[in-house]
């Protein structure tokens, strides 16, 4: 008879079959993708136990997943499917392939970049791109959403080698606040940056560029800050 801890992991298996991917259960119960990665492969946590659902994410998983208070905690017997219902599924899969996720340019502040935030040195912009759901999960491991993706084009030399003018880089405009030291989109003023930010206690958030050329600053509390979303990914274009 399995564990409750092993009962736990196998529900989990059973939502993920229900719901396609992990990315879409993470979704559902607003937790990483990651973290489910790491309990269903037996990742250790920093006490060195393999991770597990704890009760906060059970209940957050059968909350977001539709189930009743307590499903995690029982075992459901998995129906074999019909030969009919084998070709729906397969239908979908393959529809799922065919599906296109539009990822827009970034435009909360106006049509193009402007309404009033300068971003300087930007040549040119990408005004969107259309990929399939098969290209999210591949390449951008975690987001909140598929729907919070969007497109800023790069500006500046500050962040080089991490990418250069004019080339693609992915946001999450989901994610508003600086939680952990990442790269970030934001404004300062009426002035928008790309640049790592870096949360120091008692002293403020420390703005740090890859282009050693440039020095690092804070942004003191009181100041006009304000995040527009965490960057996932950056390309860096070279001629050839």
């Amino acid at each position: 008879m399995a564990t409750s801890k092993e009962l736990r992991i196998e529900n989990l298996r059973t939502l993920i079959k229900e719901f396609k991917t992990a990315d879409a259960v993470a979704q559902l119960a607003a937790t990483a993708p990651m973290y489910l990665s790491q309990i269903l492969n037996g990742v250790a946590s920093s006490a060195g136990k393999p991770r597990g659902v704890g009760d906060a994410l059970a209940r957050k998983l059968e909350a977001g997943c539709s189930k009743p208070v307590g499903w995690m905690d029982q075992p459901h017997t998995e129906q074999l499917a019909s030969k009919d219902e084998q070709r729906a599924q397969q239908s979908n899969v393959e529809k799922n392939k065919s599906e296109v996720i539009e990822i827009p340019q970034y435009t909360d502040i106006g049509g193009g970049m402007g309404g009033g935030v300068t971003l300087r040195d930007q040549p040119g912009a990408i005004q969107g791109w259309h990929v399939t759901p098969e290209w999210v999960s591949k390449n951008i491991k975690s987001h909140s959403g598929a729907g919070n993706l969007c497109i800023v084009t790069g500006f500046g030399n500050s962040m080089q080698p991490l990418y250069n003018p004019g080339d693609p880089l992915i946001i999450d405009r989901g994610i508003k606040s600086v939680e952990a030291d990442a790269t970030y989109f934001f404004r300062v003023g009426e002035e928008g940056f790309i640049k790592i930010l870096q949360r120091i206690p008692g002293e403020g958030i420390r703005v740090i560029s890859k282009n050693k050329d440039y020095e690092t600053w804070t942004i003191k509390p009181g100041m006009d800050f304000e995040v527009f979303g965490q960057v996932l990914k950056a390309w860096c274009g070279t001629d050839v």
